[in-house]
């Protein structure tokens, strides 16, 4: 079965984000309310539709009355045509609406959301059309519009570009939610769940993080400079995760590619591609036909090897029972060769051509305890 669903605000931060969703969908057909339509169109837009997601709305107009037009008329007008079609037809078209929590607010802001609101739940009541009012905190996520109205864009963009933020109370409380979850909810209701409501009667998203302004940018320019560090934050889930990948999103196009440093000497070069602060880090180098590196034991550190190109031969020792061991490796085979703690190992390119190794280490080289002894095996 096929959706029709009508998307007001669809070129907003929220709207694109939902569209592209919506896109990746062959159940879903698309219907876009934006500015270059006018309100009267709305009766015939609503045709034939199954869901609304009504994400348009003013928040910076250069005149306090827009937030009426666009906030509470708007709605309003909205609320009429669903209800006119209720009426008629006795089609129930359920309305998702982005509300914010300023609308708890006595500005004109607020009072021109807590108005769209009222009228939400007033059809609700009269024409029993299904409403999901999501009072929504500080959203972020890509596409979110820089030096507007939330600080996670205006951070991630300058950043991104080397210049520098100003943070006025860095101990300001933050509620965040990341786009693609506050898209999931949407989906899920779409798809006919009921979702979750506080004891207000308001929709809600999870999860929720709570945070301040100063650590926020603090975890920002922490992204920004692992390109120098190699040091990646802990990047695989929770905030961490919707920020980075935020922070990512605002990367210029001449930025998208840096350069690390490489160390060569007579046997090939040495690269470190990306450091962690406790699970180690990566690296490759190469090695000529002929070439042999390595010649040392550790005490506790381990290694994984990938010969990604050409023909290895690993040895090893064990330095207290003499034990010899010999393996052969080449790129043809995805093998993994592990260094094992208290045994001197070595790895030599055995074939005609340049060798190359992908090296994993459990712990980030420290040059004052490397943990690394030389010893020929």
């Amino acid at each position: 079965m096929t959706h029709t669903v009508l998307i007001t605000g669809a070129d907003g931060f929220v709207g694109k984000n939902l569209q592209l969703h919506l896109v990746e969908r062959k159940d879903v057909q698309v219907r876009s309310f934006t500015r270059s339509h006018s309100v009267g169109q709305l009766p015939e837009l609503l045709q034939g539709v199954d869901f609304v997601f009504h994400l348009a709305g003013v928040n910076r107009p250069q005149d306090p009355q827009e937030f009426a037009v666009g906030n509470a008329e708007l709605t309003h007008a909205l609320c009429q045509a669903v209800a006119a079609l209720a009426a008629a037809t006795g089609k129930r078209i359920p309305v998702v609406y982005t509300s914010s929590t300023q609308a708890a607010h006595a500005n004109p802001y607020g009072q021109s959301k807590r108005a769209a609101e009222d009228a939400l739940f007033s059809l609700a009541a009269s024409h029993q059309v299904p409403v999901h009012v999501f009072r929504l905190p500080n959203v972020f996520g890509k596409w979110c519009k820089p030096n507007y109205n939330s600080a996670v864009a205006t951070f991630c963009h300058n950043m991104a570009r080397g210049l520098p933020v100003q943070v006025n109370d860095p101990a300001a409380p933050l509620t965040l939610v990341h786009v693609d979850d506050v898209v999931a909810c949407f989906l899920q209701l779409l798809d006919g769940a009921d979702g979750t409501v506080d004891a207000n009667g308001f929709a809600t998203v999870a999860p929720q993080y709570t945070t301040t302004v100063g650590a926020v940018a603090e975890q920002i320019q922490a992204f920004h400079d692992s390109r120098a560090t190699l040091m990646t934050e802990r990047v695989g889930a929770g905030l961490v995760r919707a920020l980075y990948s935020t922070y990512v999103s605002y990367l210029p196009v001449d930025r998208f590619a840096y350069v690390v440093p490489q160390h060569a000497d007579p046997r090939g070069v040495f690269v470190e591609m990306l450091k962690t602060p406790d699970c180690g880090q990566f690296s490759y180098f190469t090695a000529h036909p002929g070439i042999t590196r390595g010649g040392h034991y550790h005490h506790s550190k381990t290694e994984k090897f990938l010969v990604i190109k050409g023909q290895a031969r690993f040895k090893f020792r064990h330095m207290h029972t003499g034990e010899t061991h010999e393996l052969l490796a080449s790129g043809d085979k995805a093998e993994i060769v592990e260094t094992v703690p208290g045994w001197t190992h070595d790895i030599t390119n055995i074939g005609q051509d340049e060798m190359v190794v992908m090296l994993w280490a459990n712990e980030v080289f420290d040059r004052a305890q490397p943990d690394t002894f030389a010893c020929p095996v």
